[in-house]
């Protein structure tokens, strides 16, 4: 583990790219294997809207990196947080309870506020217009969710008094298994069912992207499952019944229109579906 806590305390950023490209060119390989769905849409296209605000998302997050390695930095000198309250314990019970507590604030928290205040929904809300989810779609974020999520992080490190390489390695997986829980490929139904009562797995999380309500607001973690399920979050619908998008921009000139999306959280309130 100390290795692990080593790498992660001096990650280079080519390291933390290469995470993220690698983990799309993966599971996009995947997906021709073994489709969750048959989606019939033009994936270059649809690909580079996602990529766009893939990128949008890095600038973000490269722009106010600094607020994140202060935080981290203050709370380690100043033994602030969650971590900092509870009796020593050995790295891996310490990096386990605090990839959980980021998951908890930077993840479900702030996935859940984005669906429950309505000014965070105007953003977020274009994560949901995609009707043909797949890996590319996990970053398919507006910069303005890009900063709002950035903050969470940064809320999640103050509050759990997580060092900088706790956040790296949670930022790290944090990618992964977007990318892995966003992928239109069809896990074992055994197997995705067992693994969902820990983390979230493609079945689980594509219930989300069901395009009516309930189901919307529903299943809300990124790495663990159980913070939806302990907070009565969790539903479950099947493969088949379901239909990607928001029901109020099912138009593909809307959905797939790169300039429109850019332009809806700015829109008339009751063109924002919520």
């Amino acid at each position: 583990m100390e290795n692990i806590v080593h790498y992660f305390s001096q990650i280079p950023s080519l390291h933390r790219a290469l995470i993220l490209a690698g983990g799309i060119a993966f599971f996009w390989l995947l997906e021709s294997l073994r489709p969750m769905l048959h989606l019939e849409y033009k994936k270059w296209h649809h690909a580079g809207i996602n990529i766009f605000f893939t990128v949008t998302t890095i600038i973000v997050n490269f722009v106010l990196a600094f607020l994140l390695l202060m935080t981290a930095d203050w709370v380690t000198e100043n033994n602030f947080g969650i971590l900092n309250l509870i009796p020593k314990m050995s790295i891996w019970v310490y990096a386990i309870a605090g990839l959980l507590l980021l998951d908890l604030i930077g993840a479900y928290l702030s996935h859940l506020t984005e669906h429950r205040v309505k000014l965070f929904w105007r953003f977020h809300l274009i994560h949901h217009t995609d009707t043909w989810v797949d890996t590319t779609s996990a970053n398919r974020h507006h910069p303005g969710e890009s900063v709002i999520r950035f903050l969470f992080t940064v809320l999640g490190t103050l509050i759990v008094g997580a060092p900088m390489w706790m956040v790296f390695m949670y930022q790290s997986l944090s990618v992964v298994f977007s990318q892995f829980n966003h992928a239109n490929i069809a896990l074992p139904k055994k197997l995705d069912k067992v693994l969902s009562w820990i983390f979230v797995t493609p079945d689980m999380h594509k219930v989300h992207h069901h395009y009516m309500l309930p189901y919307t607001d529903s299943n809300y973690g990124n790495i663990f499952s159980v913070w939806d399920r302990l907070f009565g979050t969790f539903s479950y619908l099947e493969r088949a019944e379901i239909i990607y998008g928001i029901d109020s921009h099912m138009d593909a000139t809307q959905h797939n229109n790169l300039r429109f999306l850019l332009k809806i959280p700015f829109l008339r309130q009751r063109d924002t579906g919520k």
